[in-house]
């Protein structure tokens, strides 16, 4: 069967969007540059940043997708190798493989008359096929970014990005200082803090460490089950007062005091970090001012010695493959009607584009089921002048709780899937009145 639909990626993103194309009947080819399924989350897979002690930052209920449940014996947060399992067995049950071409790097999206034409480029050479659309799900945590600009100094010893770390056995023996706030940063100063003769952490700015458990449950349930009845800043006030009864203020643990409100920032999960902290395994320092060779200054006036620095400062978007005219002012700054469909490119849509208060998971599995509603003719989009206040609406809404941090690319977990369900019924309605933008495809494909 020709493909109409050709998706970049087979990671969480790429396999829901194949689900819900197949399930609408609309037949896709997807592309992905690994050897097997399931994207970053395969341990040693090109671009993954998968590394041995990882494991889920939000708990199984809000992770698994609604159309595959993860076993109820798994514990709270399973490890890297169950999700990848997960990630297999959800391709394996809806019958993806099929559709999906493995080692195959995807290196050009253009314009093909009304339609697209892709090129990927495999073990057998290159492939090219031509579609009505194009989904882009390849994720955008495998480009290492680090501190731009550098940071004053020579820095005279090893550096490594959490996205080449794979397990405690490079921090062995060595002083290492872990840079950033995140959730790779906790795990990565943990690991350190058991196998090398000094950990340090230095933070630029508070951020909200959370226990993955409160009050006998998996936090990120309790956040949930508010949100299905409170505004989230009346929800920021109850967690906010929560935190400060399970672990107290940040300032008693050394760390620096949030500049920003709870759910207005992703949160920390860590249930090692603050004890390591309390028994001295890790210390904590503030920014860093400049490098000295083997020592580093921090902005307080401190100084170490130190043999590694593991810069855990994130990501930026890597879609080589797009023109650029059609990423604008950058892709974390793309205008898409509900994180989805570009406005000057039919046929263009993204799943996955978007930073997530809770687990990627649900939401791209919504995603996906918005983007193949779409182009099965079922779901019609409002007109492009409703689309351009919506996203206009929702980016001043997303400054005001985020600020100038990726506003466009911010989403409230649990408010999203509420919009993107309502979303997906309202937008079918649309298409039976007869009102909107139906797709409707004039692409040659051959």
């Amino acid at each position: 069967m020709t493909p109409r639909v050709a998706v970049i990626g087979a990671g969480p993103a790429g396999l829901a969007t194949l689900k819900a194309l197949a399930d609408r009947g609309v037949p896709a080819v997807a592309f992905d540059a690994a050897a097997q399924v399931g994207g970053l989350w395969v341990y040693g897979a090109p671009h993954s940043s998968a590394y041995r002690t990882l494991h889920l930052n939000t708990s199984r209920t809000r992770t698994e997708f609604a159309d595959l449940p993860m076993p109820a014996d798994w514990p709270d947060y399973p490890d890297h190798g169950r999700i990848a399992g997960y990630l297999h067995d959800y391709a394996q049950r809806f019958g993806l493989q099929e559709s999906v071409q493995l080692r195959h790097t995807v290196t050009e999206v253009v314009r093909d008359g009304a339609g697209w034409r892709v090129t990927a480029l495999g073990p057998d050479g290159t492939t090219t096929v031509h579609v009505e659309a194009v989904v882009v799900a390849n994720g955008h945590n495998s480009r290492p970014k680090l501190p731009s600009p550098a940071y004053p100094g020579e820095l005279g010893v090893e550096q490594l990005h959490s996205h080449d770390y794979r397990g405690p056995e490079q921090l062995a023996g060595r002083r290492v200082l872990v840079v950033g706030g995140g959730n790779s940063a906790m795990d990565i100063a943990v690991d350190a803090s058991y196998v090398a003769p000094r950990t340090l952490l230095s933070l630029r700015r508070g951020v909200w460490i959370v226990p993955k458990h409160l009050l006998g449950k998996p936090s990120d349930t309790l956040n949930g089950a508010l949100a299905k009845r409170l505004p989230w800043r009346l929800r920021q006030r109850i967690s906010q007062t929560m935190l400060r009864f399970a672990v107290g203020r940040p300032a008693a643990y050394g760390l620096p005091a949030p500049e920003h409100g709870f759910l207005q920032d992703h949160p920390t999960l860590s249930d090692s970090l603050l004890s390591r902290i309390t028994h001295g395994e890790i210390g904590v320092r503030p920014a860093i001012a400049r490098f000295d060779g083997d020592r580093v200054h921090f902005t307080d006036g401190t100084t170490d010695e130190i043999d590694l620095v593991v810069w855990c400062t994130g990501y930026d978007i890597d879609l080589p493959f797009l023109d650029p005219a059609l990423l604008g002012d950058g892709a974390d700054r793309l205008p898409l009607f509900r994180h989805v469909f570009h406005q000057q490119a039919p046929g263009l849509m993204f799943v996955g584009l978007m930073q997530s208060t809770g687990s990627a998971l649900p939401v791209v599995e919504a995603q996906a089921r918005l983007a193949a509603a779409h182009l099965a003719g079922q779901y019609a989009l409002p007109d492009a002048a409703g689309q351009a206040a919506d996203i206009a609406a929702e980016h001043r809404a997303a400054r005001d709780r985020w600020g100038e941090r990726r506003p466009a690319m911010r989403i409230d977990f649990d408010a999203y899937l509420t919009l993107a369900a309502k979303e997906l019924v309202d937008g079918a309605a649309r298409a039976r009145r007869g009102q909107g933008v139906t797709w409707t495809s004039s692409a040659t494909v051959r």
